[in-house]
């Protein structure tokens, strides 16, 4: 099975976000990575874009997709089975949402969405329960789209922040694969 595996600019989250895609590596997943532009080329105090960019190269054995015009043949050539944002920031939730495709990764969706192949999302966004609630409770109810079970990370610092439980992506995976999805979940 193919792999889209997308991430965009959580930048908190990636070390997690990365030992999921090495699961999904590691149980036998063909992997492609993804990232929006803004996360493939911005240094921060997680990481440098270059070191992160070598490490995902080195864990899946290939190219990272980071323009409109890579993703978009995505779709046409049915090149993956699923694809996974994993993190999707709000900013994400609300083009995907919203039908907008001015990123590789949205792009990627739009692409991907077009032969009614599954999209799973893991959400990470610190206004979850704020202006991005609208945009999850519509992805939540749209065809094909999926999510990573998802809760609040720390409720009382972060009174609108969620989080996906990244140790559940490749469960997740497993589900969507079967046609299935795993309940969400409040942790």
């Amino acid at each position: 099975m193919k792999i889209g595996y997308a991430l965009t600019g959580s930048f908190c989250t990636f070390s997690k976000s990365i030992e999921a895609l090495k699961e999904l590596v590691l149980k036998g997943y063909d992997v492609y990575p993804i990232m929006s532009e803004t996360a493939y080329n911005t240094d921060t105090r997680f990481g440098d874009a270059k070191d992160i960019q070598d490490e995902i190269i080195s864990i899946t054995g290939h190219s990272i997709i980071h323009k409109i015009e890579q993703a978009e043949p995505i779709g046409p050539k049915k090149l993956f089975d699923i694809l996974c944002i994993v993190p999707c920031t709000g900013n994400t939730l609300a083009k995907l949402s919203n039908g907008i495709a001015d990123t590789a990764v949205t792009m990627a969706a739009k692409s991907h969405l077009r032969n009614s192949r599954p999209v799973i999302i893991g959400v990470s966004t610190n206004d979850a329960l704020g202006a991005a609630a609208k945009n999850i409770g519509n992805l939540l109810n749209y065809k094909n789209y999926y999510f990573v079970p998802f809760g609040m990370d720390d409720c009382i610092h972060k009174t609108k922040s969620m989080v996906c439980d990244f140790s559940l992506v490749a469960d997740t995976v497993s589900k969507v694969e079967n046609g299935e999805e795993i309940l969400k979940k409040i942790f």
